[in-house]
């Protein structure tokens, strides 16, 4: 390994002191209603690139064109773009209402008693095909404050259940951006990807479940609403979510996706044929945001490589952490405090994946496992911190429904983050690995 320069990191830590200084003033202090979303991130890291080019004065400023050219035109880079663009048309044809029928079918089925587990078990859904924790957060959210006024279950309980369930479906879904950023970045098929994760989330999802089960059935409730549903409209997810654990190429499971989600919104009559158009158009600007970040972040990694910057944290994480497990370990560490930072789970894989890639080779990790821990770590960070986006749109879904509900009210209440927590650490020191190539 190179002997690295640890002033080369120098624009990761503009990126942080801004971000994170300018969100807790905003949010804790100037109180302003969703302060670190306030804060155009695009720009932070414009920000930092500059930094980045000011460095090293001995490349020209054209040789560091030509490096960020390299870094943002990497395939794997250039394939996330397409699929987080082809994943926002899919969500814009969909819609809400898919997700609404799919929560308002189950609580049919279900005797009040159990509301608040099939509210869990519907967000993991909705999420698992949605691909986005913060989209089910925003449907499912108003359902749960409504289950939880009319049966007389504590809030706080419905929404870290929702909370909870819609981490399930980011961690694990093939169209989540987490999922494109951590496969993709480390050159993993999403189906092997899944298979390493679904062995960590599955008894965290159950274990939930059942504690779930256990604080409801002790606690008097009532009767649930049931408005309007269209099953048929659930068909698109359905067919993404099988195609997806079928192992069939990404594109044409998002093709398949976005034809028969337009087919039936049409023949439902749940949009017209402009309406269409404009919703697709609308759910591709939707990721604007995510894909610029991308560029951005493969271009100030680009030049902190050539600088050395990831030499030098590479060379403190090998000092910190031996062998495979503490590898594994640190991955998962690295990420969440990237994420703590940023408050964005994919901007946390995003920016750690140059760095995992470089250390699942020296510590012997697969690309498989590298992948997994990367989205499960950033999904287990993002699912707690009360600033983050999931957190504060289910607190203000409530409120616009007069239900008053704090974030450190939630926070005990979010099973299923703790649970994959523990999960995780266990296959990290105490589950071998599979011995599968990849």
């Amino acid at each position: 390994m190179k002997k690295g320069k640890v002033s080369a990191l120098l624009p990761i830590g503009v990126f942080l002191i801004l971000y994170l200084g300018l969100g807790i003033l905003f949010e804790y202090i100037l109180k302003i209603p969703m302060g670190f979303y306030s804060i155009p991130i695009v720009v932070i890291f414009l920000i930092a690139l500059m930094v980045a080019c000011l460095q090293n004065p001995r490349l020209s400023f054209d040789e560091k064109l030509s490096l960020m050219g390299k870094g943002i035109g990497d395939k794997n880079i250039v394939t996330m773009i397409l699929i987080f663009m082809e994943a926002g048309i899919f969500v814009g044809v969909v819609g809400r209402s898919s997700a609404e029928s799919v929560a308002y079918f189950t609580l049919s089925l279900i005797p009040a008693r159990y509301a608040v587990a099939v509210l869990f078990v519907v967000s993991c859904f909705v999420s698992l095909a949605m691909g986005t924790s913060v989209g089910t957060i925003t449907l499912i959210t108003p359902i749960a404050a409504e289950v939880a006024r009319a049966s007389g279950f504590p809030a706080a309980l419905c929404v870290g259940s929702v909370m909870g369930g819609a981490m399930f479906g980011d961690n694990l879904s093939f169209i989540s951006d987490t999922t494109i950023a951590a496969c993709n970045g480390q050159g993993c098929a999403m189906k092997d990807k899944f298979r390493e994760n679904f062995c960590i989330a599955l008894p965290a999802a159950l274990l939930t479940l059942v504690l779930i089960l256990v604080l409801s059935l002790s606690s008097g409730i009532g009767s649930v609403e049931i408005k309007k549903y269209n099953l048929v409209q659930t068909i698109p997810y359905l067919l993404v979510l099988v195609g997806g654990i079928a192992g069939i190429n990404v594109f044409v499971v998002l093709l398949i996706g976005i034809l028969s989600g337009s087919l039936i919104m049409l023949a439902t009559g749940a949009i017209a044929p402009t309406a269409l158009l404009s919703s697709m158009g609308s759910g591709a600007a939707g990721m604007f945001e995510t894909t610029m970040v991308a560029i951005l972040v493969s271009a100030i990694c680009a030049l902190i490589r050539e600088n050395g910057g990831f030499d030098a944290l590479l060379g403190w994480i090998y000092r910190t952490f031996r062998g495979k497990k503490g590898g594994q370990l640190g991955m998962g560490l690295l990420v969440g405090i990237m994420d703590i930072a940023t408050a964005n789970n994919t901007v946390a894989i995003v920016m750690a994946n140059p760095i995992a890639a470089e250390m699942a080779g020296n510590y012997g990790i697969s690309r498989r496992k590298t992948a997994s821990l990367l989205d499960t770590f950033s999904c287990v960070f993002q699912g707690i911190i009360p600033y983050g986006a999931q957190m504060l749109v289910a607190i203000s879904a409530c409120e616009e429904l007069g239900i008053h509900v704090s974030a450190f009210e939630i926070i005990p209440n979010l099973f299923y983050p703790f649970l994959l927590l523990i999960s995780s650490l266990l296959f990290i020191f105490v589950i071998p690995d599979r011995k599968t190539k990849g």
